[in-house]
């Protein structure tokens, strides 16, 4: 047993399982076992590929390429990304997992060709990235905002819609309409709204939406 290749592993094994540490406290798809498990096998992948088949893949002194097995973790983990991933509500969601599932095997697969220090360099940098976007992502770009308002009298919805352009919100769409036309029933009105906000105005409004609407019922926020 070569104690070299157990130390690959082991490295392997422990980089992505940080990646997965991070990946779980976020409440990912992915996390701990996942990360863990990926580079491990990219490690071993990587192992088998460049010494599993020494002495036995050469015609002639010519070493046979034995490149493919490692060649086939870069596409193999693309099918585990893809789990990952989910399309719902017109929005993609799980992308950044899969992008770690991804370069989580290229870790474990540098790990598994002895190169520590870039390992451990590309799994800080991910760490970095994945927490610096957690910081700065709450501040900056834009978020679409769906909510769905109900009330008695029509003018307490056009209300809200003055008030939303008076704040200087984007009202991307909103539709109202009557709930009951029946006779014995009394008028019911409600509004769906989708507005554009800054990230950094997104639970304030949230907040105002919640709070502060006399006599409009917030029936659902997305």
């Amino acid at each position: 047993m070569n104690t070299t290749f157990l130390i690959h592993i082991a490295v392997a094994a422990l980089l992505g399982g940080v990646i997965g540490l991070e990946r779980g406290f976020r409440a990912k798809e992915a996390g701990f076992r996942t990360h863990f498990l990926v580079a491990l096998g990219a490690a071993l992948f990587m192992i088998l590929s460049a010494h599993g088949f020494d002495g036995a893949l050469t015609t002639e002194g010519h070493r046979l390429d034995v490149s493919r097995i490692a060649a086939q973790v870069v596409s193999g983990i693309g099918f585990i990304g893809a789990g990952t991933i989910i399309f719902q509500r017109q929005m993609v969601h799980g992308l950044t997992t899969a992008a770690g599932l991804w370069v989580t095997a290229a870790i474990g697969m540098a790990a598994g060709a002895g190169m520590y220090g870039l390992a451990t360099f590309t799994t800080v940098l991910v760490l970095i990235g994945l927490e610096a976007l957690n910081w700065l992502l709450p501040h900056i770009g834009h978020r679409n905002l769906t909510i769905t308002l109900s009330a008695a009298d029509r003018a307490q919805l056009q209300a809200v819609l003055a008030r939303l352009k008076a704040d200087g919100v984007s009202i991307a769409s909103f539709s109202l309409n009557e709930r009951s036309a029946a006779m014995s029933v009394p008028r019911h009105y409600t509004m769906k709204l989708e507005i554009k906000t800054s990230r950094s105005k997104y639970g304030e409004h949230i907040l105002h939406f919640m709070t502060g609407l006399e006599g409009v019922d917030v029936e659902s926020i997305e």
